[in-house]
């Protein structure tokens, strides 16, 4: 393997989660009145924390959101992973090699601890990844596309960040990881390359990572 720790992102990654969460972003938010489309939110807020969708909503209307937004909206998006979610296709065959390899890997994600747990028990990805293996933004101080939230998971990890790649779909996290100084391989199944066009390299199939990760 050319890298000591992958550092996967969880969601449109991991976990097939981005269109069941901005599917229910855009419905909340266009309910509280801030108009929002799902290709809005998917612009918009896909790869980022919560704190990202207060910031742009006050920027943009000068109204905060309720105080309850992110209860409320982390309830319906629960409700929505234990009917619909799975995992994303070909990345226990990733999570095995790895495993077989050993190569160090962990998730780093702008979704809550909580979020990314209900995630992982839903799908079965939770034999993959105990505590340690598992930062959140609610680790640090600041989101992606700051670069916080990788080097923390390199430190802890006990990695250099020159010797770490990062699995990432979304223009924040890509932004994020080359900000932290590590090589970043753009998964482009939900997201059009031109719009990960800052990472390392390019895949649009899960089963291709594997080969990336060699040599």
């Amino acid at each position: 393997m050319r890298y000591e720790l992958v550092v996967f992102d969880n969601d449109g990654v991991l976990v097939d989660s981005e269109p069941i969460s901005n599917r229910l972003l855009a419905g909340y938010l266009t309910e509280l009145g801030h108009p929002t489309s799902y290709d809005d939110s998917l612009r918009d807020y896909m790869g980022a924390a919560m704190h990202r969708v207060h910031d742009l909503v006050l920027e943009r209307t000068g109204r905060r959101l309720p105080e309850d937004f992110d209860d409320v909206f982390h309830a319906r998006v629960f409700a929505a992973f234990e009917r619909d979610l799975e995992a994303v296709p070909g990345a226990v065959g990733v999570l095995e090699k790895l495993t077989a390899s050993g190569v160090a890997y962990c998730v780093a994600s702008s979704g809550s601890h909580e979020r990314i747990r209900v995630g992982h028990r839903k799908t079965g990805l939770d034999r993959w990844f105990d505590d340690t293996r598992i930062f959140s933004a609610q680790d640090v101080g600041r989101g992606k596309p700051a670069p916080d939230l990788f080097l923390h998971a390199a430190r802890r990890m006990g990695v250099a960040p020159e010797r770490c790649v990062v699995i990432e779909d979304s223009p924040l996290g890509v932004r994020a990881a080359g900000a932290a100084g590590m090589d970043v391989f753009g998964f482009t199944a939900m997201t059009p390359a031109a719009k990960l066009a800052g990472a390392t390299r390019l895949f649009a199939d899960m089963g291709e990572l594997n080969g990336l990760l060699v040599g």
